[in-house]
Protein backbone atom coordinates (compact mmCIF):
# COMPACT_ATOMS: atom_id res chain seq x y z
CA UNK A 1 0.00 0.00 0.00
CA UNK A 2 1.39 3.70 -0.64
CA UNK A 3 2.04 6.39 1.80
CA UNK A 4 1.37 9.26 2.14
CA UNK A 5 4.10 11.18 -0.12
CA UNK A 6 2.81 8.59 -2.59
CA UNK A 7 -0.69 9.76 -2.08
CA UNK A 8 0.14 13.55 -2.44
CA UNK A 9 2.08 12.67 -6.03
CA UNK A 10 -1.14 10.71 -7.41
CA UNK A 11 -3.24 13.16 -6.70
CA UNK A 12 -1.22 15.97 -8.39
CA UNK A 13 0.62 13.73 -11.33
CA UNK A 14 -0.83 16.25 -14.45
CA UNK A 15 -1.90 14.52 -17.37
CA UNK A 16 -0.70 15.63 -21.23
CA UNK A 17 -4.22 17.02 -21.56
CA UNK A 18 -3.71 19.30 -19.09
CA UNK A 19 -0.11 20.48 -19.68
CA UNK A 20 -1.13 20.81 -23.43
CA UNK A 21 -3.84 23.41 -22.32
CA UNK A 22 -1.51 25.15 -20.27
CA UNK A 23 0.53 25.86 -23.46
CA UNK A 24 -2.73 27.66 -24.46
CA UNK A 25 -3.81 29.49 -21.27
CA UNK A 26 -2.26 32.88 -21.04
CA UNK A 27 -1.63 34.56 -17.51
CA UNK A 28 -0.46 33.31 -13.93
CA UNK A 29 -3.09 31.21 -11.83
CA UNK A 30 -3.62 32.06 -8.33
CA UNK A 31 -5.51 29.45 -6.61
CA UNK A 32 -7.88 30.90 -3.43
CA UNK A 33 -8.51 29.06 -0.65
CA UNK A 34 -5.71 26.63 -1.06
CA UNK A 35 -5.43 25.22 2.20
CA UNK A 36 -8.18 23.18 2.51
CA UNK A 37 -9.09 19.99 1.45
CA UNK A 38 -9.02 20.13 -2.16
CA UNK A 39 -6.48 22.86 -2.30
CA UNK A 40 -3.13 21.51 -1.50
CA UNK A 41 -2.63 18.98 -3.97
CA UNK A 42 -4.46 21.32 -7.24
CA UNK A 43 -1.97 23.41 -6.33
CA UNK A 44 1.24 20.95 -6.76
CA UNK A 45 -0.81 19.57 -9.58
CA UNK A 46 -0.65 23.14 -11.27
CA UNK A 47 2.74 23.36 -10.63
CA UNK A 48 3.72 20.63 -12.18
CA UNK A 49 1.83 20.91 -15.11
CA UNK A 50 3.12 25.14 -15.78
CA UNK A 51 6.71 23.32 -15.63
CA UNK A 52 6.18 20.73 -18.07
CA UNK A 53 4.62 23.14 -20.53
CA UNK A 54 7.75 25.14 -19.80
CA UNK A 55 4.79 28.33 -19.58
CA UNK A 56 6.86 30.51 -16.72
CA UNK A 57 3.66 30.76 -15.28
CA UNK A 58 3.51 31.76 -11.66
CA UNK A 59 1.09 29.41 -9.42
CA UNK A 60 -0.09 31.47 -6.12
CA UNK A 61 -1.88 29.95 -3.59
CA UNK A 62 -3.57 32.15 -1.31
CA UNK A 63 -5.12 30.96 2.29
CA UNK A 64 -4.58 31.42 5.97
CA UNK A 65 -2.80 28.23 5.94
CA UNK A 66 -3.08 26.76 9.48
CA UNK A 67 -2.31 23.09 8.30
CA UNK A 68 2.14 22.79 8.67
CA UNK A 69 1.48 19.35 6.88
CA UNK A 70 0.36 21.89 3.72
CA UNK A 71 2.87 24.43 4.05
CA UNK A 72 5.69 22.02 3.90
CA UNK A 73 3.90 20.21 1.11
CA UNK A 74 3.48 23.34 -1.03
CA UNK A 75 6.79 24.36 -0.22
CA UNK A 76 9.16 21.71 -0.82
CA UNK A 77 7.65 21.90 -4.47
CA UNK A 78 8.08 25.53 -4.84
CA UNK A 79 4.30 26.85 -4.69
CA UNK A 80 4.59 30.13 -4.23
CA UNK A 81 2.45 30.68 -1.03
CA UNK A 82 0.96 34.01 -0.05
CA UNK A 83 -0.75 33.84 3.67
CA UNK A 84 -4.12 35.92 3.77
CA UNK A 85 -7.38 36.02 5.49
CA UNK A 86 -9.78 36.66 2.74
CA UNK A 87 -12.54 38.19 4.65
CA UNK A 88 -10.52 41.22 5.14
CA UNK A 89 -10.65 43.75 2.27
CA UNK A 90 -7.14 45.25 3.12
CA UNK A 91 -5.31 41.60 2.60
CA UNK A 92 -7.64 40.78 -0.79
CA UNK A 93 -6.83 43.89 -2.42
CA UNK A 94 -3.06 43.55 -1.27
CA UNK A 95 -3.34 40.40 -3.63
CA UNK A 96 -1.31 40.59 -7.20
CA UNK A 97 -3.71 40.78 -10.00
CA UNK A 98 -3.96 37.67 -12.27
CA UNK A 99 -5.91 36.47 -14.91
CA UNK A 100 -6.83 33.36 -13.55
CA UNK A 101 -8.46 32.50 -10.60
CA UNK A 102 -9.24 29.05 -9.21
CA UNK A 103 -11.52 29.80 -6.13
CA UNK A 104 -12.18 27.37 -3.25
CA UNK A 105 -13.03 29.48 -0.58
CA UNK A 106 -15.88 28.12 1.49
CA UNK A 107 -17.35 27.16 4.67
CA UNK A 108 -19.58 24.54 5.58
CA UNK A 109 -19.69 22.81 9.02
CA UNK A 110 -20.80 24.77 12.10
CA UNK A 111 -23.45 26.75 9.78
CA UNK A 112 -26.38 26.05 11.61
CA UNK A 113 -24.64 27.74 14.89
CA UNK A 114 -22.88 30.45 13.17
CA UNK A 115 -24.97 31.03 10.00
CA UNK A 116 -23.51 34.65 9.90
CA UNK A 117 -20.01 33.93 9.49
CA UNK A 118 -20.79 30.84 6.90
CA UNK A 119 -22.86 33.95 4.69
CA UNK A 120 -19.61 36.23 4.96
CA UNK A 121 -17.39 33.15 3.59
CA UNK A 122 -19.70 32.02 1.16
CA UNK A 123 -21.00 34.95 -0.46
CA UNK A 124 -19.62 37.91 1.54
CA UNK A 125 -15.88 37.17 -0.24
CA UNK A 126 -16.94 36.39 -3.35
CA UNK A 127 -17.60 39.97 -3.41
CA UNK A 128 -14.59 41.24 -2.30
CA UNK A 129 -12.83 38.85 -5.07
CA UNK A 130 -14.48 40.06 -7.76
CA UNK A 131 -14.08 43.81 -6.60
CA UNK A 132 -10.48 43.02 -6.83
CA UNK A 133 -9.62 40.77 -10.01
CA UNK A 134 -12.47 42.35 -12.26
CA UNK A 135 -12.77 40.74 -15.82
CA UNK A 136 -10.51 37.62 -14.83
CA UNK A 137 -11.35 33.84 -15.52
CA UNK A 138 -12.92 31.99 -12.57
CA UNK A 139 -13.25 28.30 -12.05
CA UNK A 140 -15.51 28.87 -8.84
CA UNK A 141 -16.11 25.44 -6.68
CA UNK A 142 -19.38 24.95 -5.52
CA UNK A 143 -21.66 22.24 -4.16
CA UNK A 144 -24.39 19.57 -6.00
CA UNK A 145 -26.09 21.15 -2.37
CA UNK A 146 -27.41 24.04 -4.48
CA UNK A 147 -29.85 20.93 -6.02
CA UNK A 148 -32.91 19.54 -4.29
CA UNK A 149 -32.95 15.62 -3.19
CA UNK A 150 -33.52 14.17 -6.43
CA UNK A 151 -35.31 10.55 -7.15
CA UNK A 152 -32.65 8.16 -7.35
CA UNK A 153 -34.71 6.50 -11.01
CA UNK A 154 -33.76 10.30 -12.49
CA UNK A 155 -30.21 10.05 -12.55
CA UNK A 156 -29.28 13.02 -10.73
CA UNK A 157 -29.46 16.55 -11.24
CA UNK A 158 -28.44 17.93 -14.37
CA UNK A 159 -27.16 22.03 -14.45
CA UNK A 160 -29.61 22.25 -16.73
CA UNK A 161 -32.28 21.51 -13.68
CA UNK A 162 -33.71 24.06 -11.33
CA UNK A 163 -31.78 24.08 -8.35
CA UNK A 164 -33.77 24.06 -5.09
CA UNK A 165 -30.71 24.87 -1.64
CA UNK A 166 -32.51 23.27 1.70
CA UNK A 167 -30.33 24.93 4.34
CA UNK A 168 -28.56 28.19 5.29
CA UNK A 169 -24.88 25.88 3.83
CA UNK A 170 -26.64 25.28 0.61
CA UNK A 171 -28.28 28.59 0.32
CA UNK A 172 -25.09 30.67 0.80
CA UNK A 173 -23.14 28.23 -1.82
CA UNK A 174 -25.74 29.25 -3.97
CA UNK A 175 -25.29 33.13 -2.90
CA UNK A 176 -21.58 32.72 -4.19
CA UNK A 177 -22.68 31.33 -7.43
CA UNK A 178 -24.56 34.91 -7.93
CA UNK A 179 -22.18 37.18 -6.79
CA UNK A 180 -19.90 35.82 -9.45
CA UNK A 181 -22.86 35.70 -12.52
CA UNK A 182 -23.43 38.93 -11.59
CA UNK A 183 -19.37 39.48 -11.95
CA UNK A 184 -19.96 38.37 -15.49
CA UNK A 185 -22.84 39.94 -16.08
CA UNK A 186 -21.77 43.71 -15.07
CA UNK A 187 -17.54 43.11 -14.74
CA UNK A 188 -16.52 41.13 -17.76
CA UNK A 189 -15.44 38.19 -16.02
CA UNK A 190 -15.43 34.65 -17.13
CA UNK A 191 -17.17 31.97 -15.01
CA UNK A 192 -17.32 28.53 -14.60
CA UNK A 193 -19.22 27.21 -11.80
CA UNK A 194 -17.54 24.00 -10.80
CA UNK A 195 -20.53 21.67 -8.89
CA UNK A 196 -18.57 19.15 -6.78
CA UNK A 197 -19.67 16.37 -4.94
CA UNK A 198 -17.95 14.19 -3.29
CA UNK A 199 -14.19 14.46 -3.15
CA UNK A 200 -12.19 10.99 -2.70
CA UNK A 201 -8.66 11.53 -0.90
CA UNK A 202 -8.20 8.42 0.85
CA UNK A 203 -7.63 11.08 3.69
CA UNK A 204 -11.41 12.39 3.90
CA UNK A 205 -14.19 11.79 2.00
CA UNK A 206 -17.84 9.51 1.91
CA UNK A 207 -15.65 6.61 1.22
CA UNK A 208 -13.83 7.02 4.23
CA UNK A 209 -17.02 8.24 6.11
CA UNK A 210 -18.21 4.97 6.00
CA UNK A 211 -15.23 2.34 6.44
CA UNK A 212 -13.98 5.06 9.64
CA UNK A 213 -17.64 4.09 10.82
CA UNK A 214 -17.62 0.02 9.97
CA UNK A 215 -14.19 0.13 12.18
CA UNK A 216 -15.60 1.70 15.11
CA UNK A 217 -18.57 -0.55 15.04
CA UNK A 218 -20.78 3.52 14.78
CA UNK A 219 -24.22 2.51 13.14
CA UNK A 220 -24.14 3.72 9.27
CA UNK A 221 -26.93 5.90 8.26
CA UNK A 222 -28.97 4.55 4.99
CA UNK A 223 -31.90 7.16 4.59
CA UNK A 224 -29.54 8.51 2.63
CA UNK A 225 -29.61 5.27 0.37
CA UNK A 226 -27.14 6.30 -2.80
CA UNK A 227 -24.33 8.97 -3.47
CA UNK A 228 -21.73 10.04 -5.70
CA UNK A 229 -17.97 10.34 -5.75
CA UNK A 230 -14.53 10.93 -7.64
CA UNK A 231 -11.42 10.46 -7.36
CA UNK A 232 -9.67 13.86 -6.41
CA UNK A 233 -6.92 13.71 -8.77
CA UNK A 234 -9.29 13.78 -11.59
CA UNK A 235 -10.88 16.67 -9.74
CA UNK A 236 -7.91 18.43 -9.36
CA UNK A 237 -7.51 18.12 -13.32
CA UNK A 238 -10.65 18.94 -14.62
CA UNK A 239 -11.07 22.44 -12.43
CA UNK A 240 -7.65 23.42 -13.31
CA UNK A 241 -8.31 22.43 -17.65
CA UNK A 242 -12.27 23.79 -16.60
CA UNK A 243 -9.98 27.33 -17.01
CA UNK A 244 -10.25 27.63 -20.82
CA UNK A 245 -14.38 26.73 -20.92
CA UNK A 246 -14.74 30.51 -17.98
CA UNK A 247 -17.17 31.98 -20.05
CA UNK A 248 -19.29 35.35 -19.42
CA UNK A 249 -22.23 33.70 -20.46
CA UNK A 250 -21.12 31.73 -17.42
CA UNK A 251 -21.06 27.81 -17.32
CA UNK A 252 -21.79 25.31 -15.27
CA UNK A 253 -20.34 22.12 -14.69
CA UNK A 254 -21.50 18.99 -12.32
CA UNK A 255 -18.41 17.10 -11.59
CA UNK A 256 -18.37 13.86 -9.95
CA UNK A 257 -17.81 10.19 -10.63
CA UNK A 258 -20.08 8.27 -13.66
CA UNK A 259 -21.35 5.83 -10.91
CA UNK A 260 -24.53 6.12 -8.74
CA UNK A 261 -23.41 4.10 -5.42
CA UNK A 262 -25.44 2.44 -2.68
CA UNK A 263 -24.20 3.20 0.52
CA UNK A 264 -25.28 -0.25 1.86
CA UNK A 265 -23.50 -2.12 -0.89
CA UNK A 266 -20.21 0.24 -0.33
CA UNK A 267 -20.53 -0.31 3.36
CA UNK A 268 -20.52 -4.26 2.64
CA UNK A 269 -17.98 -4.49 0.23
CA UNK A 270 -15.67 -2.55 1.95
CA UNK A 271 -16.66 -4.49 5.76
CA UNK A 272 -15.90 -7.69 3.69
CA UNK A 273 -12.40 -5.72 3.29
CA UNK A 274 -11.61 -4.67 6.67
CA UNK A 275 -12.91 -8.04 8.14
CA UNK A 276 -16.02 -5.76 9.82
CA UNK A 277 -19.83 -6.70 9.67
CA UNK A 278 -21.12 -3.03 9.13
CA UNK A 279 -23.90 -1.57 11.43
CA UNK A 280 -27.10 0.04 9.34
CA UNK A 281 -29.48 2.24 10.69
CA UNK A 282 -32.61 3.64 9.68
CA UNK A 283 -34.55 2.27 6.10
CA UNK A 284 -33.74 3.42 2.16
CA UNK A 285 -35.29 6.64 1.07
CA UNK A 286 -35.98 6.78 -2.82
CA UNK A 287 -34.35 10.62 -2.98
CA UNK A 288 -30.75 11.35 -2.59
CA UNK A 289 -28.34 14.12 -3.33
CA UNK A 290 -27.28 13.19 -6.76
CA UNK A 291 -25.61 14.26 -9.57
CA UNK A 292 -25.42 13.59 -13.20
CA UNK A 293 -21.99 14.47 -14.55
CA UNK A 294 -22.48 13.15 -18.18
CA UNK A 295 -21.76 17.13 -19.40
CA UNK A 296 -18.20 16.91 -17.60
CA UNK A 297 -17.30 13.07 -19.14
CA UNK A 298 -18.43 14.36 -22.07
CA UNK A 299 -15.69 16.80 -22.14
CA UNK A 300 -13.05 15.61 -19.91
CA UNK A 301 -13.56 12.11 -20.23
CA UNK A 302 -13.68 9.27 -17.39
CA UNK A 303 -11.90 9.40 -14.13
CA UNK A 304 -8.61 7.08 -14.20
CA UNK A 305 -10.54 5.11 -11.40
CA UNK A 306 -13.52 4.05 -10.37
CA UNK A 307 -15.34 3.52 -7.71
CA UNK A 308 -14.53 -0.10 -6.98
CA UNK A 309 -10.83 0.55 -6.83
CA UNK A 310 -11.05 3.90 -4.64
CA UNK A 311 -12.97 1.45 -1.93
CA UNK A 312 -10.27 -1.11 -2.08
CA UNK A 313 -7.51 2.12 -1.38
CA UNK A 314 -9.76 3.12 1.03
CA UNK A 315 -9.93 -0.10 2.99
CA UNK A 316 -5.77 -0.74 2.54
CA UNK A 317 -5.35 2.94 3.62
CA UNK A 318 -7.41 2.63 6.96
CA UNK A 319 -6.07 -0.91 7.76
CA UNK A 320 -2.60 0.51 7.60
CA UNK A 321 -3.41 3.02 10.01
CA UNK A 322 -2.87 6.12 7.46
CA UNK A 323 -3.26 9.76 8.26
CA UNK A 324 -6.87 10.91 8.62
CA UNK A 325 -8.10 15.24 8.21
CA UNK A 326 -11.19 14.37 10.64
CA UNK A 327 -13.52 16.24 8.36
CA UNK A 328 -16.56 14.39 7.60
CA UNK A 329 -18.45 15.13 4.66
CA UNK A 330 -22.11 14.46 6.54
CA UNK A 331 -23.35 12.96 2.81
CA UNK A 332 -26.53 11.52 4.77
CA UNK A 333 -27.86 14.77 6.02
CA UNK A 334 -31.42 15.58 4.17
CA UNK A 335 -32.16 18.55 6.05
CA UNK A 336 -28.99 21.23 5.72
CA UNK A 337 -28.32 21.24 8.68
CA UNK A 338 -24.26 21.56 9.09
Amino acid sequence: MFDEKYLDDLLSTPGTALIEDFKRLDGDIMILGAGGKVGPQLALMAKRAADAAGSGKRIIAVSRFSDPYVVELLKENQVEMISADLTDPAQVKALPKVKNIIYMVGRKFGTSAQAGDTWMMNAGVPTLVTSHFGAARYVVFSTGNVYPLSDLANGGSRECDPVGPVGEYAMSSLGRERIFEYAARHLGAKVLMFRLNYAIDLRYGVLCDIAANILEKKPISVRTPCFNCVWQGYVNEVALRSLLLASENVEYLNVTGPETISVRAAAEAMGSMLGEEPIFDGEETNQALLSNASKCIRHFGYPAYGAEQLMIWQAEWLKNGGRLLNKPTHFEERKGKF
